[in-house]
């Protein structure tokens, strides 16, 4: 058999094989992995862009991670950890769940109330290089960390 063939079988047999509900919806169990999350543990190794505000459904957070979403090479070129700490739904980490206790840490270490909207960068060294209570383009953010000297001398080295 050819390997289009066995792709259409393995396909086949996998749709087949699922289990599915009485509405016909497909149902899995997934393991989702949720950890702390501590900003000290970045210091000297990463910056950190904390988003925090109140849901997903929040109008400015959805706009700000449609911005930030444009522009992933540049978060990974500049060692910058996207945090999204949200009152009402989960938290992420670099897409990966954190618990609750580590997002109310970062709530209350900021003065950040949960129906609040706001960007705070943190520098490699630990401390807050800016504050934004509105929207921010990655753009502005990257030449902020760009004219660091940190940066510069990473930039050099790469």
């Amino acid at each position: 058999m050819n390997n289009s063939v066995l792709i259409a079988l393995t396909i086949t047999a996998s749709i087949a094989l699922s289990p599915v509900s009485i509405a016909g919806t497909v149902q899995a169990t997934y393991t989702i992995k949720i950890s702390s999350f501590n900003l000290s543990s970045q210091k000297w190794q990463n910056r950190v862009l904390l988003i925090f505000a109140p849901s997903v459904d929040n109008h400015n957070y959805q706009q700000q991670m449609q911005v930030f979403n444009q522009h992933q090479n540049g978060f990974k070129d500049r060692d910058l950890v996207l945090v999204q700490v949200l009152a009402t739904d989960k938290s992420y980490a670099n897409g990966q769940f954190i618990d609750e206790s580590s997002a109310a840490n970062l709530r209350n270490r900021f003065g950040v109330e949960r129906e609040n909207f706001r960007v705070i960068l943190i520098g490699k060294d630990g401390g807050v290089k800016r504050q934004e209570t509105t929207l921010v383009q990655a753009t502005a953010i990257f030449k902020q960390i760009d004219a660091m000297p940190m940066r510069q001398q990473e930039m050099q080295e790469r």
